[in-house]
């Protein structure tokens, strides 16, 4: 019943949020008749994940908050304003070890909330947070966050799946907006939806309708498409890890496409994930039309410097001092 009383909300937030397509318009259509959520998208957002807590119960803000909220995130995101001293912008202090990574010239995070001024992408629970961690979930990341302060130079292996160019920290699934690269390039041919995210260039080639699935896990799933009237619903399961940890191999998603304009698809997705979190969550957010081509992701962190970590931390071994996190 819950489930149900979900889907029901959700369809309500959707429409409420990012309207619906008009009774009198006609639906798009691919060539072989099946609805048309195929694009070149960008979901880039300015809307925190989670609510933030000063906005409480709040899960749309006024004119006013919104746009002091929009130009305080703004100035508290921007890398060129970065302070050595004092540290800023999520980056600590140099003194603590605070490093600029890129300046703002390579960042394409979104400026603006949502267009119905939304305090969060979770939608569900309504609180607009991911539900708790179990006890265990919460024991295990505390193992690996010990585990990776102590062994994170040992080798390629020690590091995270980001580091080592194999996942984007944005393209999931599920995808979730993020500092850069926010793109998605979604097309259709019979029997087959692919979806290719321009971080890392992960793509998806998912089957339509029942079928064999793949009898492996892999980092991304295993992910099967099916219809349900103008929606395209993506399951997935068979998780074979690199994720950060928020989620298991245990996970199982789905993902909801939806077409409510020429220029709007509606992605809504759930994550039930028992082993990491004690309820489902629920995140929506628009993908809209973007007219920039998709660029190839070159990894250079992952591909040459890793080589560069590990062969530092070799070499300061080597004269016998510490190696810092």
């Amino acid at each position: 019943m819950r489930n149900k009383i979900r889907g029901a909300s959700l369809a309500a937030a959707l429409a409420l949020t990012l309207g619906t397509v008009s009774a009198t318009a006609q639906p798009m259509r691919t060539a072989d008749g099946q609805p048309d959520v195929s694009g070149t998208f960008t979901f880039r957002t300015i809307t925190p994940f989670e609510r933030p807590s000063q906005f409480a119960e709040l899960e749309t803000l006024d004119a006013e908050t919104a746009a002091e909220f929009e130009a305080a995130e703004r100035t508290r995101q921007n890398r060129d304003l970065f302070d050595p001293e004092k540290g800023s912008g999520g980056y600590a202090p140099r003194a603590n070890g605070g490093v600029l990574s890129y300046n703002e010239f390579w960042y394409e995070r979104g400026i603006e909330l949502t267009a119905d001024k939304r305090t969060s992408l979770v939608v569900d629970p309504p609180n607009g947070r991911r539900p708790p961690q179990t006890e265990s979930a919460a024991a295990a990341a505390a193992e690996r966050r010990a585990h990776t302060e102590i062994h994170r130079y040992d080798s390629y292996e020690e590091r995270s799946s980001g580091d080592r160019c194999l996942m984007g920290f944005n393209a999931g699934p599920p995808m979730q907006s993020s500092a850069y690269n926010n793109n998605v390039m979604i097309f259709q041919s019979p029997g087959y939806v692919t979806i290719l995210n321009e971080m890392v260039h992960n793509a998806r080639v998912i089957p339509i309708g029942d079928g064999p699935d793949l009898p492996f896990p892999q980092y991304s799933g295993v992910s099967r498409g099916r219809w349900e009237g103008e929606t395209l619903v993506v399951e997935t399961d068979k998780f074979g890890g690199g994720s950060s940890g928020l989620t298991s191999t245990n996970m199982h998603l789905v993902e909801r496409f939806t077409r409510l304009d020429p220029d709007t698809v509606a992605y809504e997705y759930t994550v039930t994930d028992p082993s990491v979190y004690t309820a489902p969550y629920s995140v929506m957010m628009p993908l809209r039309r973007t007219d920039g081509p998709l660029f190839e992701y070159a990894c250079h962190e992952g591909n040459i410097d890793l080589a560069g970590i590990l062969g530092g931390a070799r070499e300061l071994e080597r004269q016998g001092r510490e190696l810092r996190p």
